[in-house]
Formats: C-alpha cells, structure tokens, sequence
C-alpha cells in the first residue's frame, strides 16, 4: 500500500509539472480560460444552493401542529421561538431603521447591490473590512444556513448571491423585508421583531418608537457585542449611530435626533417564556419522532404544516396535571421539613416539646453543614465547585468554602430535595395513551420520568411473580408459611426478605399475601417458579427496553424499570392477557387534511386468559382490603378496582399503579438523586404518596364524567368461591332461613361496631446478607407534625398526619 501510494504522489506531481509548464508557454490562452473556469465554478455550486421549489415553499411555510385525540391543540413546532407578524403590523420606525443601516438601495437593487460590493472590496483590501451584502443575501443566510453557511470563503459568498437572485425572483420587496423581519435572532430565545419587542420594551412591534426601532435594529450589527441587558453603553452608542443614519438618509428630522440622543434606553427586559402545552414531555418526544418520521418521508416539521393527531384525551391530560400539581405540592412540603431540619432526638410522648425543639432548630444548620459524606459529595458534583477548583482553590478549601456559603447551601438543597414524578394512563383496552405528565414542572426539569427514568419497582414487580406461578397451575388458595426465608445466592451470600409488619409464622393464601404484598411469600413463589420464567413474563407483558437481572431478588423489583413499561405491562393484565404496544400518535396529515399515514398498535398474547383473570381478581384485594385500602375511603371511587403499591429500599422510590377497566394510570414519586430518599415511611411508601397522585386524579376522571364508575372487568370474582364448602354453606342457610321482621312499621337493628383495622404496611424493598439495626424515628402517638410553608406567605403551617403504621426500620424490606 505505502508503494502505491508514493507512485500515485509521483504521478501527480509530474501532471502538476506538465500544467505549470504549458501555462508557462501559453500564458494568454491561460488569461482566456480563466473567465470560463469561474463559469464553470459559479455554475458548479448552483446546484449546492436551494432549489427554486425550496424558496417557493418556503415561502408557504407552516408550523406542524400536534393535536389531542379531541382536537385540542397541544403543541406547535416552528423553527423558533417567533411569532409571524405582517409588514403592516410592524412601526415603520423599524424598516425606516433598517433600510438606513442595512441596505440603503434596498429597493434599487435585484439581490446584489453591486455598487456597495465593489466598495466593500476596495475597503477590505485596504484594511478595513466591510460587509457588502444586501438584505436579501442576509436573509438567504438566515433561511438556508445549513445550504449556504456563514464561513468567509468564496463560495459561501457566491452561494449566497445566488440564492438571493433566486430570493428576488419569487418574494416582493415588501415580503422579503416582512421575511428578514421575523426570521433575524435578537438573543434570549428571541426570534423576529415581534419577539424582540416583548421581550426587551414588552409591548408589540406595531408599537416601537423611534428609540426602541433603533436599539433592535442596531443589535443586528452584532447581538452580542451590542446586547441592551449586558452592555447597555455600547447599545447605546449603536442606538444613536442609527438614528444618526435616520437622519442622514431623511427618515428623522435632525432637530428630532438631537432631543433623542441623550435619551436612556428605557428597557422593560423579561424573557418570554415559549409555551410547552399541556404534555410538554411527550411534545418532545414527538417532536423527534415526527422529525425522523419526515426525513424518511421527504418532510419539513417547521415548514410543511404537518398534523399529528395523538391519542392524548386532552380532559384527562388536564386532570392528570392538576393531580401532580396538587398532590406533589403538599408532598413537597413534607419533603421540605424532612430535608431541613435536624434529626430531632427521642423526646418521649410529649407533643409541646417535640414542636418547641422543632421550632429552635434553624434552617440547613443541622444536616447541610455537619452531615461529612453525603453533602461534600453532592459539592462536588456541582458547577461552583468545578468553578472554585479550576481557580487554582485545593478540594478541602473548594468543599468547605461552599459548605459555609448559606446562599448556595440553600439552593443545593432546593435542588437535591425537590420531590419529582412521573404520571402515565392508558386505554388498556387499545393501548392508546390518554395522559403523559414528565415531571412536576417542565420549565424545571425537562428529564422525562415516564420514559427516560428508570427506578426500582419495588413491589409493582411482583403481579409478575403470581401471574406466572398462576400461569404454571398455582392457585390463589395455595398457601404458604409467612416465616423466616432463607435463600442462597453463594457461597458468601445469604437472601432474607422479611416484612415490615413482621410475619405471622402462620399459613397464608396466595391472594391474601398479593393483597398484603408479602416478601416472604413472594421469595418463595419465586423460588418454585423461577426468576427466567417472571423475567420472561414480564418483558412479554411490556418490560422491553430495561434490562432484568434474573436472579430471585427480582420478585421483590430489583431491576430498575420505566414507568412507561410498567403501565404497559399492567394494561396486558387488564386485557386479559394481552400485550399492546402503547400508542401515542394516531395518525399524520398534511396541511390540508389528508392522511399520509395511520398507525395501529400490535398486540400479542403475553399471559393466557384465565390466568391474567385469576390474577386481575386477586389484585383486587389490593385495593380492597391491602396496602391501596385506602384509595376508596379518601377519594370517593367506587367500582371494580384492582392495583398494585410500592416502595423501594429506604423509602427512595414510591409507586402505585391502579387498574379500571377504561382505564391503566400510574404514578411514580421520589428524588431525582437516589441518594436521597423520603425519610418517614408513612409519606414515603407508594401508598401514601404515588396513590395520592393516582386518586385524585381517577376522582376526578370519575366526576367529570370521563370514567364510568359501573364500569366491570370480566375477570370473574372468585373470593367467594374460593371460602370452604362449610361457611359457604353457612351464609347460604343465614340468606335462606332468617326470618326478616314484620312489616310493621320501622324496625332497629343493633350491629355490633367492630374496629376496622389499619390497611398492611406496604414494605420498603431491602436485600439483606444479614440483619441490620432499626434507625432512629420521630414520633408523635397518633400523628406525625410537620412544618411546612403556609399558603398565607408568612410563617409556617402545622400539618397533621394521622399515623396508620408504625413509622419505620431500616430493617424493613420490600413493598
């Protein structure tokens, strides 16, 4: 190869030789080829600049919109952050301004103005660089950057040229100037003149004066350099020097200009914020999708008017925000007095102390200042310490400068305990997505915690575990020993999952321990089962892009998943055992109404019938009588229910998932740091925090009208029938035989009232080689008290939650 090579190198360089040597010898027939080589130049990169059908459509560009499966619009795709307006709507200040400063023959030129080219060129070659490029080249530039570039070569230039002779063949003047107008950046996401109005002089464009037309106009000298916010005396200088030019070409009186030079700028700067909609998490998951889906099919997302019709029920997306809203907001308070105030010692039973200890302890002077290991970690992985060490500070002064700075302690903390969530529901009967909440706030935080994150399901996992040992001829009476569990992994390590309300040592159903979501249980269904076979169900039901690690700690969610695959696979036992693959868009059109393409979701058969029925009834008891009992009781909701809680180790991850027949809805609440976890495990398990989320939302689906509460799965109850033959016969001959009183007026029954018991605990996942110690808690008999910000903006409000459970151990295992 290295021969090769030279011998080609030999060859050129003798061909090189021969041509300088003939152009040696003809030197004037050299001078005559060289016009018809720029020709042939300039004719080469004709073709590398847009097509005259581009420019024409173009100039017919239109926004994609993404509409709801109701018809509510809930995004809009342009190239920016820009809203279009007319020349006529625009001061004539602001072309007065333009013309002056940009392109003064603007109107006398085709496209090329090349009386200021040629002096361009004579300036530039005498040192002072000068641009010669007419408006319309400039707009070339902003429409078409990737085709043209803004590099300073000579073809950028010639390129340029031709796309804006191409320009002038199709636009008017007036349209080329309205182009220019909308298509220009003025900095902080401000894209056309309507945009840098509100967002430095907040009024519209129509409304610019004189002082306002110029600043804007002169930022285009150079946005940055001239920027009103950062270097207001350079932009003023520029603002003058255009008014100046105002005056010079006869668009401002000179005595005008004399009274407005020494005026200030007057600049009423607010960013404007570019909507998100009502589901910005999934518009920007569509927003890729549709992009690829153009490329493939020869489309423009920001110019070609596309529409996609989604599966998003625009009454349940709003329901679903106002959930996460308000769950999350009373939830974050908790979080806030949990993260900020010290770990309170034992203080007995007496509730005034435990409040006035409470009340002394000072904010982030506890935990954020004395806590060595965990703070100094989340220092170090922030951009002010990165800052402070590339300025010459060692790791000890960088971590404690920081850790005594108040302002930025107090901010780490807002940021590392600011509770998050994510929220998906979907038509189990169709897979179409109905609602997509990302996060609490978009603007916050863009990560997408349906789809993106992936977190340990803790107990969510386990309807894996009874649907395949229910696939496998298990039924929901077997029963097994709620006892200490014992599995090896190896040699050196021990698995025993326990419980948090401890075990009863007695025979258990498998129906009651789903309801009360057992470890103990679980561990040993899994053992007779098997990890590959509930890895294996669990990625036909829908787990498909998370990896699961297949070893018998899987059964309590040990495998991190998406909520996106969870809700996924719940549908599938809501369907009767079928997998569908959830649906977001329903179809796309073009601008004028015609399908270009529909979509239909695949499905597949994941578990049989009968058993994806047996388990749909046993999930009943979830909601019936299990961790999720208080779901019907707080939000009102009647009817055929069935769902699944969870909780991870520590209380880092809490999740609910709940299942009605129109309708699969899921929620998961945590920290975006997992370091971080809900320290009380009453507001930090699934049921206490997730199912909020989930409750209010279904009330209010329910309410509005959206879910019908009569709604009934057609999965059987088989509770009744599973009661030995003897009580069964015993209620029959209660029905049968019990006389009931003479009609004779208003009879009194006296019922004796028994004391409903507390719902399970809902355990906390916990993979344990050996036991480990019970941690401190804060208690109250009765109630846990929190302080929390008040809603009135002074102060502090007492919040009280009443204790079902005990209040925790580290010990605790899984949910």
């Amino acid at each position: 190869m290295k021969v090769l090579n030279e011998g080609a190198m030999a060859r050129m360089g003798d061909r090189a030789r021969r041509l300088g040597g003939w152009l040696r010898r003809h030197p004037f027939k050299a001078a005559a080829a060289l016009p018809l080589a720029a020709v042939l130049y300039v004719a080469t990169l004709y073709f590398f600049t847009p097509s005259i059908g581009d420019i024409r459509k173009s100039k017919q560009e239109s926004a994609s919109v993404v509409l709801s499966a109701d018809g509510k619009e809930l995004a809009t795709f342009r190239r920016a952050n820009r809203d279009w307006v007319k020349l006529s709507d625009i001061s004539p200040r602001v072309t007065q301004a333009l013309l002056a400063t940009e392109d003064k023959r603007f109107y006398k030129h085709h496209g090329i103005d090349f009386v200021r080219t040629g002096k361009a060129v004579v300036n530039t070659l005498t040192g002072d660089v000068e641009g010669g490029s007419t408006l319309t080249q400039q707009l070339a530039r902003n429409l078409y950057p990737e085709q043209i570039g803004r590099a300073q070569t000579v073809s950028r230039k010639i390129k340029e040229a031709i796309t804006a002779l191409k320009i002038e063949a199709i636009y008017s003047k007036d349209e080329i100037l309205e182009s220019y107008l909308n298509s220009v950046s003025f900095l902080y996401n401000a894209w056309g003149i309507e945009m840098a109005s509100r967002t430095y002089f907040d009024k519209p464009a129509s409304q610019l004066n004189e002082l306002e037309a110029a600043t804007l106009i002169g930022m285009l000298k150079g946005t940055a350099y001239y920027n009103p916010v950062l270097n207001p005396e350079r932009a003023l200088q520029r603002r003058n020097t255009v008014l100046a030019m105002m005056v010079k070409e006869g668009k401002l009186p000179q005595a005008r200009y004399e009274s407005l030079k020494t005026q200030p700028l007057k600049l009423d700067f607010e960013r404007v914020q570019e909507v998100a909609g009502p589901a910005p998490h999934l518009t920007e998951y569509l927003r890729r999708w549709l992009t690829e889906w153009a490329d493939k099919n020869d489309y423009n997302v920001y110019a070609d008017g596309l529409v996609v019709r989604t599966t998003i029920d625009s009454r349940l997306q709003a329901m679903a925000n106002e959930a996460v809203e308000r769950q999350m907001k009373q939830l974050q308070a908790v979080a806030d007095v949990e993260w900020g105030r010290s770990r309170l010692a034992s203080l007995g039973t007496d509730p005034g102390a435990y409040v006035a200890q409470r009340a002394s302890v000072r904010p982030f002077e506890h935990f954020w200042t004395t806590n060595g290991k965990l703070v100094k970690e989340w220092i170090r992985d922030s951009s002010e310490y990165k800052l402070a060490r590339e300025r010459g500070r060692s790791d000890e002064e960088a971590v404690e400068q920081l850790q005594q700075d108040r302002s930025f302690i107090a901010d780490l903390r807002k940021r590392k305990t600011m509770l998050q969530t994510g929220f998906l529901a979907m038509d189990p009967r169709t897979g179409a997505v109905r609602a997509w909440v990302g996060s609490r706030d978009y603007s916050e935080d863009k990560f997408d915690h349906v789809q993106q994150a992936r977190r340990q399901p803790g107990s969510t996992f386990k309807p894996f575990v009874y649907g395949a040992a229910f696939e496998g001829g298990m039924r929901p009476t077997d029963t097994f020993l709620d006892g200490p569990v014992e599995i090896r992994i190896d040699r050196n390590q021990v698995w025993r999952p326990t419980d948090i309300d401890g075990m009863t040592n007695a025979q258990m159903t498998l129906r009651e321990a789903l309801a009360r979501s057992k470890n103990t249980v679980t561990a040993q269904v899994m053992q007779q089962v098997g990890p590959a076979r509930v890895a294996s169900l669990a990625r036909a039901m829908g787990v498909r892009q998370s990896k699961l690690n297949e070893v018998p700690s899987l059964a309590l969610g040990t495998s991190p998943v998406t909520l996106k695959e969870m809700v996924t696979a719940f549908g599938a036992i809501a369907n009767g055992g079928s997998y569908i693959e959830p649906q977001v868009v329903a179809a796309v059109e073009d601008r004028n109404g015609n399908v270009l393409e529909s979509f239909q979701a695949r499905s597949e058969t994941a578990l049989s019938s009968e058993a994806a029925m047996t388990l749909l009834d046993v999930m009943r008891g979830v909601i019936d009588t299990g961790t999720a009992a208080g779901l019907r009781s707080r939000f009102g909701l009647t009817g055929d229910l069935a769902g699944k809680t969870g909780t991870t180790q520590d209380n880092t991850d809490g999740w609910f998932i709940l299942m009605h027949p129109q309708l699969v809805a899921g929620a998961w609440v945590g920290f975006n740091d997992n370091r971080v976890a809900m320290r009380s495990s009453y507001w930090g398990q699934g049921s206490h925090n997730a199912l909020l989320v989930i409750g209010d939302f279904a009330q209010q689906a329910v309410k509005g009208g959206v879910l019908d509460a009569k709604a009934a799965f057609a999965a059987p109850r088989m509770q009744e029938q599973e009661k030995p033959l003897m009580d069964r016969m015993g209620d029959w001959w209660s029905n049968v035989f019990t006389t009931p009183p003479a009609d004779s007026g208003t009879a009194v029954v006296t019922v004796p009232v028994k004391a409903e018991p507390a719902p399970p605990v809902e355990p906390p996942l916990r993979v344990l080689s050996k036991p480990a110690e019970a941690a401190p808690v804060d208690t109250i008999p009765g109630t846990q008290v929190y302080s929390a910000p008040s809603a009135m903006g002074a102060g502090s409000a007492e919040i009280t939650l009443p204790v079902g459970e005990a209040t925790g151990s580290a010990n605790a295992p899984s949910q």
